[in-house]
């Protein structure tokens, strides 16, 4: 194939979606008929993509220095770059300006000029400095054509590294370039977990596709990403390190293998690039060095589809709890129901996050009331739709089932038959009717406060277990008879658990005070006055979680 069978890099396929005809164009030499001046513009835009670089120029000598290619932001000059072509040594730095004379056997071919926005990291300008030595033997026209030939590869390489943000797509462009690259029969990708201490790989060439999961310092590749050192072996059974497990359990014979440490800017290793099974031989010195000077492109384009992707499932979980979110507020009474008699009052403030706090209340009869204040364990999506089941349950079995042990023992049955959601509940749910008695079961929440108008406090933990923990528990019901000045308060443990800067709870007796100081003000008003309270108190404290207050006011 000659250049101009060559078909331009825009016609390739790239804007329809198809890569692979790209991937395949780069992973060959170019003829030796490739222009130097489309050279002079691979270099640049390869320079230009490295983390912390704004703009690139290229010059070559001759009678008189002239600009070979150049992009992105340069700086206006006077005159001087041009001045110090043929006199500037090797590589000079100064704030924000980067160069290095392009040499071959004592002969100037150029300079490589580089500009950020400050010193350049170390990462950066090592990969500046292999760039600026594979140039030096591609711009000069005796140099070795094998070098040229890789030197174009890389460059092109990094176009379509940077094509995709998409993580599987990426690791498929990778693994078609250096295999083509190095002529490997198998390649993959392994990703470093550091969270979990393991590597892992969405999929391999040549691999089914499966994911691939091993801890660090397990076989080749696990300790390339524990040591940071590239391993090229010509028979990998014979490496002590090598594990047989991979090939056993995908029937598989390795002999040759190369694997390289993938190092981002700041020189950390972020995964691992193993190939297999060279077709023509060995791996060479050759082979590991063109991957080498690839990697610094791979972990950019990894760690850019990584955060990519990272976005993208933070985006769709904040959407997800957006809609649970407004599902869950939808189950909630608007405001409480009227009663002779009592007054009601009642206020919701959830977290940032999803919860599980919930209150309602039943109409049984035109004097007669159910409520019910509960707390699922935990926070998220799993604990809304638990806050939903039982909303579901609680209206189903109230206009049903008559007796409350029942009633609480059903939603027992519901929740410890859910083997999905293996979490727990307490609730507290009650009935007062018309002589103003107070029927009600305690299910391991925190427990309800009576304020008698003559000062006396009664606590209304009858009950039992938290639901969902006992298939069988039993269930025992308490009541209470409420008299004119008695205030009722049911609460969660947002409430009472709410804690300031010190470590300190906010606690049951500062709310039993706050209701005594503020009898006289109305239910409605008065449950507001308690959420400011508590947010007063723990705002410098480690966190929130949901908080419900409610309380009956018996005239």
């Amino acid at each position: 194939m000659n250049s101009k069978e060559i078909p331009p890099y825009a016609s390739l396929g790239i804007q329809n979606g198809n890569l692979l005809p790209a991937i395949k164009f780069t992973a060959v030499a170019l003829a030796p008929s490739t222009q130097i001046g489309e050279l002079a513009k691979h270099i640049v835009e390869v320079a230009e993509v490295l983390p912390g670089v704004s703009g690139v120029r290229l010059w070559k000598t001759g009678s008189e220095p002239k600009l070979w290619h150049q992009s992105g932001e340069i700086p206006v000059t006077d005159g001087s770059t041009e001045k110090r072509i043929s006199l500037e040594p090797a590589a000079a730095e100064s704030d924000g300006r980067w160069a290095c004379a392009l040499r071959r056997d004592e002969r100037v071919l150029g300079m490589l000029e580089v500009y950020g926005g400050g010193i350049l990291s170390t990462g950066t300008r090592a990969s500046l400095d292999k760039l600026a030595r594979i140039a030096e033997f591609a711009l000069d026209r005796d140099g070795e054509q094998q070098t040229v030939e890789y030197l174009s590869a890389i460059l092109d390489a990094t176009k379509l590294l940077n094509s995709t943000l998409d993580l599987p797509e990426l690791l498929d462009i990778i693994l078609q370039l250096s295999t083509g690259l190095c002529g490997a029969d198998r390649g993959t990708v392994f990703l470093l977990d550091r969270k979990h201490s393991e590597i892992w790989s969405l999929k391999g060439l040549g691999l089914e596709k499966r994911e691939i999961r091993l801890p660090i310092g397990r076989g080749i590749a696990g300790w390339v990403a524990g040591h940071g050192d590239t391993v090229r072996t010509a028979d990998a059974s014979a490496d002590p390190r090598f594990d047989p497990a991979v090939d056993h359990d995908l029937g598989y014979h390795t002999r040759e293998l190369l694997a390289i440490p993938i190092r981002n800017k700041d020189g950390d290793v972020v995964g691992v690039l193993e190939l297999l099974n060279k077709r023509t031989g060995p791996f060479s010195a050759v082979d590991e060095n063109v991957l080498g000077h690839l990697s610094i492109y791979l972990a950019v384009a990894l760690e850019k589809a990584q955060l990519h992707q990272e976005i993208v499932a933070k985006q769709r979980m904040e959407s997800d709890l957006a809609l649970a979110r407004n599902v869950q507020r939808g189950l909630l009474p608007e405001s409480p129901p009227e009663l002779d008699g009592v007054e009601i009052g009642v206020a919701y403030r959830p977290s940032s996050m999803v919860g599980g706090d919930y209150y309602d209340f039943m109409r049984l009869k035109p004097e007669s009331l159910l409520t019910v204040v509960a707390d699922v364990e935990g926070k998220g999506v799993a604990a809304a739709l638990m806050m939903a089941n039982l909303h579901a349950s609680l209206h189903t079995l109230a206009t049903h089932v008559h007796a409350l042990e029942h009633v609480v023992k059903s939603v027992n049955e519901m929740i410890f038959s859910d083997t999905r959601a293996h979490k727990l509940l307490s609730m507290f749910v009650a009935v007062i009717d018309q002589r103003r008695v107070l029927h009600y079961i305690n299910a391991g929440h925190v427990p309800p406060v009576v304020i008698r108008f003559g000062g006396e406090t009664l606590q209304l933990d009858e009950g039992g277990f938290v639901l969902g923990a006992f298939a069988d528990a039993a269930y025992k019901r308490g009541q209470v008879q409420l008299r004119p000045g008695d205030i009722f308060v049911a609460y969660t443990d947002g409430i009472t658990e709410a804690m300031n800067a010190q470590d300190e709870q906010y606690g049951l007796e500062r709310l039993i005070d706050l209701v005594r100081a503020n009898r006289a003000v109305p239910a409605k008003q008065f449950v507001e006055t308690v959420l400011s309270e508590i947010d007063r108190f723990s705002t410098q404290g480690p966190g929130e979680d949901d908080r419900v207050i409610l309380i009956f006011k018996v005239s």
